[in-house]
């Protein structure tokens, strides 16, 4: 592949195509390469070579590539292999083609806000034959404001056609960094027949770089020149550029409100679902007044009440300048964190909210309101043929859900909804007084209400792949909805024909992604005009009609062929976003409905509340814009600290969020300041002298020095910034007042000889901390001296023994040691803001009087204590007891307070849990036998689960428990046993103690272990198997005894898979559920279905009437094949393909090209393996690789659904080798890939 000379290649990114589709629908995805960039850098790499790779012949859609978003790039080839970039040996630089879109603009970078300017210019080319240039530019024209010109290179730019580009005329003028953004088209006129004119629009970003757009390959030159074509006629062409200037919006910078007039609601993470109902429902008015005349009190809180917090949500909605949060909302909901990062279903919301609202609503003025809104009603009716009986039940909606599958538009969803089912051979109708007839069964509808809301069915649950799907399939809906067409044929005998049903669409609510994730809005017309808006959580914008209706209807969409030169194949990706909920409103109730809503509609109360709230807002807002402004100064106080330690804090001295605080302009001179004190706190200036706090390199935080007068009179700014290392707003400082008699007196000088000291005093009897005071001390005196002063202020006696602790530090450990009270203060470290704790001195026998004697173990008790919450596993939504631990505290000792507050006398049987804080749920996994050092390590939150074994722990955690569903042979009777064995036993050890548990037929008899899911039996479990691996919380372990027919059977008989099923009315007709319990069964060489029908019943002991409505069949790709009594089942090809396509079970026994026997005899079962889900190819891994694959066949039945069913969507069968032969690490070889019965 040779590169011509470029400026760079043609790369756009799989994710920029995803999420910008509309600016790539111009590209020929027939010449694409892609390409994989290890370095994810664009270009190639010469230290790690991209990887090439052609395009497939079904390329997958491409939101399918969205998790390549920036690894992979697609290049776009020519035939010839020559990438399409532009020559360079033009002085003007690269020009860009159409297969290279931008990467600076993308949809959620831009946004069209407002009609923009546009104009049409017509280029009339004469003697175009013998234009000799390479390149040819027209006459300036200007839209927008801004210079436009069109370039043509009249014999093709490096190609057999006409290249054509829209080019900014003045961009070698323009400043630096300018860009602008156009939606244009160009069109070649067709003089003879102007349908045939060629047309082609793209939309681009122009900017220094990229200062022309347009098409290389514009139209092949063979049919410009060709006379017959009538594009050249009289040797002229005539070109017509239609040019759109959109306006470029930040996205930081838009302003919903600006440029719509409304306001989105913010996403917690994952409510956008939410935002887009309400959003709807909003712009009901009439609900919305409705909503407002709810009575709420003054009293209310909106987190614990619906109507209050939604009344608050629509006001906020109506008269903010900006996003509304929706977190009292959901606080009224009862969620929490985690439920709003999860997203619920749209429509059990919606009717969760209007219930709760239908509620609250009765008994006031508003009553009825929901109903008569939301409140239509259908009639079921079941209708005789043959004899004159009709039954009929009236039921009511507030929504409808309609089929997407299958259905063209809401129409056929509504002729789907009323289609009539007959009941008739086994499905017959019973009749009152009749019995069993023939019958029509159908439902109409009496009234649709004044708003109609349909959930249309975009996701559903596909039996084939076991899972939910998105369909995702074209559903059109209609500007307006005739629901009285063809005579009203969707309504009821019933139904009052003067009300005209005529509808027009109010809301289109969109999904844009899969089943399991993806994101919601919404298309609203506020005033049912032609001005449509999309409400995308915080932003609003205007758009165009075809955005909420077409774009929406989901389906397929095709990239136009640009290249007609080429036989290109259209390039087809299927549209992840479309509508999911549509709401109408009838044209009778409109002017209702769409009412003006003002402020005395909102209750007064709820004005002043919200209006205040507003106020409190902005007052935060300007205060946060003039922060830079102001100083905060907090001051603390003797008062303070009296109030805070032992009640808030235990370490320093106090708690500064909860002193007062003043915020001062930074230009204030701090002697005002001080005069603002003496107002405040009433303590005149000659009284006060203020302290600077210091943080300590040991994270302690004390007064360090008073404020020198030269300070003072600094401004308080200027103060803050001298104070304050970490540079932040606030000023902190101690205010000293010495009293004498309770009276202020101006404080003592402080030479550098006096210290501050701070002290505490403790109780171990009380266990309590208190501040008594502060003194000045002299740096060489000594804690003796001042003894009687610290009994004094402890209120002891004159001679109490006290004992002194300097508090030196409390992170990350408690740091309190003894002071000597013959050093002095200086030779004990001591400095200004230091703290002293101390004590009556401990009696000999205190240790055994109190739990913490001395300051030291009450403090190092403090630092570590933790109240933590119990709850019970069974019940982990409710808070059982709490229980005051240490955080150092031993797995046994949590273990030992929880059994002795539970009264149970052997803690071992105490088995803990950690808590979930994201799920709000208890850890899959419990806390192991001694598994933890201390409390710390168990605790996440504050929140532990605890069970009661009925063994010690110790003993369990040796053991593998499992839950055995036991099936007796002769009575209609199930056990759930409970076995409990080493962990290195295996199934045989499992039956052994099964036998002694339970009843048995007879003393010989045989058990066996099966492994049930979803009604179906997936493996036989060999006795050998260890049980350590075996997962008993997803499938059912069964036991059972072995039949004597199975032992006993001979060669020629088969051993078959027999379960339940039945067909769902409401589901897909080709579908079925299965039920019941399932079973084996051995089939006998040359036995009708007959013979084998009756063994059934005898088996399962079905009464005659009951059985002879039962019909059997081999399922075969999740369909039935219904078999007749006579047919001979052991030689029915069908059982083959049905066991091995659906659900099979069997043995791969070594086999020739003939083919794999599916059935087996006794002694073969220890080879048997399950092969249905991916999942349970992980679990049987080790049964894989046991298996010789030199000699396996592969059955390859017809339909591809079958791997989708089998591979877990894994795609074909050299897929699933690979797979399995990564998984294994071991070689296959395939004899045959044949398709066998």
């Amino acid at each position: 592949m040779q590169m011509l000379a470029t400026a760079r290649p043609p790369f756009f990114t799989a994710g920029s195509f995803i999420t910008t589709p509309s600016r790539y629908k111009n590209l020929d995805f027939s010449r694409a390469k892609f390409l994989f960039d290890r370095d994810r850098r664009p270009g190639f790499s010469k230290t790690s070579p991209p990887l090439l790779l052609r395009r497939p012949a079904s390329l997958p859609s491409l939101p399918s590539w969205r998790h390549l978003h920036g690894r992979v790039e697609f290049l776009f080839i020519r035939e010839d292999n020559e990438i399409l970039v532009p020559n360079s040996e033009f002085p003007e630089g690269p020009q860009p083609m159409e297969v290279a879109p931008p990467e600076v603009a993308t949809t959620t970078d831009i946004q069209q806000v407002e009609d923009p300017p546009s104009s049409r210019f017509i280029w009339t080319i004469e003697n175009f034959s013998r234009l000799n240039f390479k390149k040819h530019y027209s006459d300036i024209f200007i839209v927008g404001g801004y210079k436009w010109r069109v370039l043509i290179f009249p014999k093709g730019n490096n190609v057999e056609h006409l290249s054509m580009y829209l080019d900014v005329a003045d961009s070698a003028s323009l400043p630096y960094g300018w860009s602008r953004c156009a939606q244009f088209g160009l069109a070649v006129i067709n003089h003879m027949h102007g349908k045939y004119t060629i047309r082609k629009e793209a939309q681009h970003q122009f900017n220094i770089r990229e200062s022309d757009w347009g098409f290389t390959s514009f139209m092949p030159l063979s049919d410009l020149y060709d006379p017959n074509k009538g594009f050249l006629v009289n040797d002229t062409v005539v070109v017509e550029a239609e040019v759109v200037v959109r306006k470029l919006v930040d996205y930081w910078t838009y302003d919903s409100k600006k440029e719509t007039g409304y306001v989105g609601l913010k996403n917690q993470g994952a409510t956008c679902y939410m935002n887009s109902l309400l959003q709807t429902l909003y712009h009901i008015p009439y609900f919305r007044k409705a909503v407002y005349h709810m009575p709420t009190t003054e009293n209310d809180i909106p987190s614990g009440s619906i109507p209050l917090a939604l009344q608050s949500l629509f006001y906020k909605l109506q008269y903010c300048d900006t996003s509304v949060a929706t977190k009292e909302l959901t606080k009224s909901f009862g969620w929490d964190t985690y439920d709003s990062f999860m997203q619920h279903d749209v429509q059990e919301l919606n009717r969760v909210l209007c219930e709760k609202l239908e509620d609250k609503m009765k008994g006031t003025a508003v009553e009825g309101t929901i109903q008569q809104l939301f409140e239509g009603h259908h009639m079921n009716y079941i209708d005789c043929i043959n004899v004159d009986y009709k039954s009929s039940r009236k039921e009511s909606f507030y929504d409808l859900q309609l089929d997407v599958k299958g259905c063209r538009d809401v129409y056929a969803s509504f002729d789907k909804y009323v289609e009539v089912e007959s009941l008739e051979g086994d499905n017959k109708y019973h009749a009152e007084k009749y019995g069993l007839q023939d019958a029509k069964k159908g439902v109409l509808f009496i009234d649709f209400p004044p708003v109609l809301q349909l959930q249309l069915k975009r996701f559903e649950y596909d039996f084939m792949r076991d899972n939910m799907v998105k369909i995702n399939d074209r559903y059109e809906f209609p500007l307006q909805l005739d629901l009285d067409r063809d005579n009203g044929k969707y309504l009821s005998p019933d139904a009052d024909r003067s009300v005209r049903n005529l509808y027009t669409l109010h809301s289109v609510l969109v999904h844009s992604g899969g089943v399991h994730g993806g994101h919601y809005y919404a298309f609203i017309r506020p005033i049912i005009s032609d001005h449509w808006f999309k409400f995308d959580d915080e932003r609003v914008t205007k758009e165009e009609m075809k955005r909420a209706l077409e774009e929406q209807y989901g389906g397929e969409e095709e990239l136009p062929q640009l290249n007609p030169g080429f036989n290109n194949a259209p390039f087809k990706f299927t549209k992840y976003s479309n509508a999911y909920m549509l709401v109408y409103i009838r044209e009778s109730d409109k002017d209702k409905i769409i009412c003006g809503v003002d402020e005395k509609d909102i209750a007064e109360h709820l004005r002043i509340r919200l209006k205040k709230e507003k106020e409190v807002k902005e007052h935060k807002k300007k205060e946060k814009s003039e922060a830079h402004l102001y100083t905060i100064i907090k001051v603390a106080r003797d008062e303070d600290l009296t109030q805070h330690i032992g009640r808030d804090i235990y370490f320093d001295l106090v708690d500064h969020e909860k002193v007062c605080s003043f915020r001062i302009q930074k230009q204030t001179p701090f002697k005002a300041f001080k005069e603002e004190i003496a107002k405040e706190l009433g303590i005149p200036v000659q009284f006060q002298r203020f302290w600077l706090w210091a943080k300590r390199q040991n994270h302690t935080y004390r007064p360090n020095r008073p404020l020198s007068p030269i300070e003072e009179a600094q401004p308080v700014g200027q103060l803050r910034e001298v104070s304050n290392k970490t540079n932040n707003a606030e000023l902190k400082l101690f205010l000293e007042v010495e009293l004498t008699d309770s009276s202020p007196i101006p404080p003592v000088d402080k030479t550098k000889e006096d210290i501050l000291l701070f002290f505490k005093l403790y109780d171990p009897f009380k266990e309590e901390l208190r501040y008594v005071g502060r003194l000045f001390v002299k740096a060489l005196g000594k804690p003796i001296d001042i003894l009687t002063k610290l009994n004094e202020m402890a209120g002891f006696l004159p001679n109490e023994e006290i004992v002194l602790y300097e508090e030196i530090k409390f992170e990350p450990n408690v740091m309190c040691e003894n002071i000597d009270k013959r050093l002095t203060f200086r030779s004990s470290q001591l400095e200004d803001g230091d703290i002293i704790c101390y004590q009556k001195s401990p009696a000999p026998d205190s240790n055994d009087q109190f739990r913490h004697p001395d300051i030291p173990s009450f403090l190092e008790y403090v630092h570590n204590r933790q109240v933590v919450h119990f709850r019970s596993l069974e019940k982990p939504k409710e808070d059982d007891f709490f229980l005051e631990l240490s955080k150092l505290h031993s797995y046994d000792d949590v273990v030992e307070r929880v059994a002795h507050h539970l009264g149970l006398h052997d803690p071992s049987k105490i088995r803990l849990t950690s808590h979930n804080c994201y799920s709000q749920q208890p850890k899959p996994q419990p806390i192991k036998y001694r598994g933890v050092e201390h409390l710390s390590d168990m605790l996440i939150s504050d929140i532990l689960y605890y069970e009661v074994l009925d063994i010690p722990l110790p003993e369990l955690q040796g053991l593998k428990t499992l839950k055995v569903a036991f099936h007796h042979a002769t009575k209609d009777e199930i056990v759930i046993h409970t076995i409990r064995l080493p962990k290195n036993s295996i199934v045989g050890d499992v039956i052994n103690d099964l036998k002694i548990k339970v009843e048995l037929s007879n003393a010989n008899a045989e058990l066996r272990l099966l492994e049930v899911f979803y009604h179906k039996i997936y493996k036989i479990f060999p006795l050998s198997e260890k049980i350590e691996n075996i997962n008993d919380q997803y499938w059912t372990l069964r036991a059972e005894e072995i039949p004597e027919e199975e032992k006993n059977c001979s060669p020629h008989d088969r051993l078959i898979h027999v379960y339940h099923f039945m067909k769902d009315p409401n589901q897909n007709p080709t579908q079925v559920q299965n039920f019941g319990e399932p079973f084996f069964l051995v089939i006998h060489d040359g036995e009708t279905l007959a013979e084998v029908k009756a063994r059934i019943q005898r088996k399962l002991q079905v009464p005659d009437d009951e059985f002879s409505k039962w019909k059997f069949a081999f399922m075969s790709l999740g369909r039935p094949e219904y078999l007749q009594d006579s047919d001979i089942v052991s030689t029915q090809k069908r059982c083959l393909r049905s066991l091995g396509a659906v659900s099979w079970i069997g043995t791969f026994r070594h086999c020739s090209k003939k083919g794999l026997s599916i059935f087996g005899a006794k002694r073969e079962l220890n080879d048997v393996i399950v092969v249905n889900y991916l999942l349970i190819i992980l679990r049987h891994g080790k049964e894989l690789a046991s298996l010789d694959f030199q000699r396996v066949l592969f059955y390859v039945p017809t339909s591809p659904f079958w791997f989708a069913n089998v591979g877990s969507k894994v795609g074909d069968i050299l897929m699933l080798a690979k797979w399995i032969k990564l998984c294994l690490s071991t070689s296959l070889c395939f004899y045959s890939c044949d398709i066998y019965y």
